[in-house]
């Protein structure tokens, strides 16, 4: 497995997400990532794009992250 430079990395581990109106700070961004994975793989319909949408711009470095366009 290839391994991430520290220097590739986010500075700062704290990201904000905002998903379904509910805005909540994450001190770990791999536990965020890893209830929006969770969340993704357990709903269905609406729920699942809002998910998918927050997971996907997490897994990209955001800090601030949103189920909206």
């Amino acid at each position: 497995m290839f391994k991430v430079s520290e220097l590739a990395m986010p500075k700062t581990r704290r990201v904000t997400t905002v998903c379904n109106g509910r805005k909540e700070v994450w001190e770990d961004r791999e536990k965020a990532q890893d209830f929006f994975l969770r969340q993704m793989m357990t709903t269905e319909g609406e729920e699942r794009d809002r998910a998918e949408c927050v997971y996907i711009q997490l897994i990209h470095g955001l800090d601030e992250c949103s189920d909206e366009d």
